[in-house]
């Protein structure tokens, strides 16, 4: 997985490793940090330990394509979660949350609150990661139809850090800004913090993508809108299962790219959530 720093991260490891060994697998987890030589070092490892099956959320739709092949070449199953390579047929599955049907949602949301106008910013994620453009198109298909204006786009990177600080700098520049949008959870805690420590005179309604408890909390303080949770938890399960299967039936019976809805989180229904699991 890329870096565990990052809650989303850290519960596609846990949850892998928690379903594995409960299926009786024995499960070695590692972080590529979202370089791609790394990742495919992490992959020759464990065509030499002779795996089983990898469970991948992969450094770059592009750039991941190499690992792939080298596992499917030495015969071993990958099923990748959360990101899409660009390549089918060298994954066994490629399984994610529906970004654009969950940005869109999140944004018609966000629209709503901000009644159609006004000024805003956007934070982006790492700018290879085939879900940092998709959600941001999914994004824009709705604010471009408003009378709202973007008067700034930055990547932070997917990280809290680096989002705090490009949000602090957008504020200095634009203090009359009244929303962020961001591509994920991480960097809308960031902007929140950046937001709190501006002082400002006027609300800055925030929006991210994930649905951690970071981000649920601020929800729930009133220091973000909403987020759209992608069940990473439901995903990463599913994941696993269907390695099960594979190595058990010679299939999963499934096609290789899946879809997994992404549930809007708001006031109204924040505590539901936990650890990117909703309670229907």
């Amino acid at each position: 997985t890329p870096s565990t720093s990052n809650p989303f991260f850290n519960t596609e490891q846990v949850i892998a490793k928690e379903k594995a060994e409960e299926l009786g697998y024995e499960v070695k987890c590692a972080s590529h940090d979202d370089d791609a030589a790394t990742q495919l070092e992490l992959f020759e490892a464990a065509i030499n330990d002779g795996a089983a099956a990898i469970i991948c959320d992969n450094a770059g739709a592009d750039a991941s394509i190499e690992a792939v092949q080298k596992a499917y070449d030495a015969g071993i199953p990958t099923f990748l979660i959360d990101r899409e390579i660009n390549q089918s047929g060298r994954a066994v599955a490629q399984i994610v949350a529906d970004n654009a049907q969950g940005a869109a949602a999140i944004a018609e949301v966000w629209v709503e609150a901000m009644n159609y106008e006004g000024k805003y910013a956007e934070l982006l994620g790492l700018e290879s990661d085939t879900n940092c453009q998709v959600r941001s198109n999914a994004f824009h298909r709705v604010l471009d139809q408003t009378d709202m204006k973007m008067v700034a786009q930055q990547s932070a990177n997917w990280d809290q850090t680096e989002g705090q600080s490009k949000a602090e700098t957008i504020l200095q520049q634009y203090p009359d800004i009244t929303a962020i949008v961001c591509g994920n959870d991480t960097m809308a805690c960031g902007a929140a913090a950046a937001v709190a420590a501006a002082n400002l005179d006027h609300d800055v309604y925030i929006i991210g993508v994930d649905g951690s408890n970071d981000m649920r909390d601020n929800i729930k303080d009133g220091k973000a809108l909403a987020t759209a949770l992608q069940q990473i938890d439901k995903i990463t399960r599913n994941a696993v299962t269907q390695a099960n299967d594979y190595l058990t039936n010679g299939t999963t019976g499934l096609e290789e790219k899946q879809l997994v809805d992404c549930v809007v989180i708001t006031k109204d229904n924040a505590d539901k959530l936990d650890n990117f699991v909703f309670a229907e």
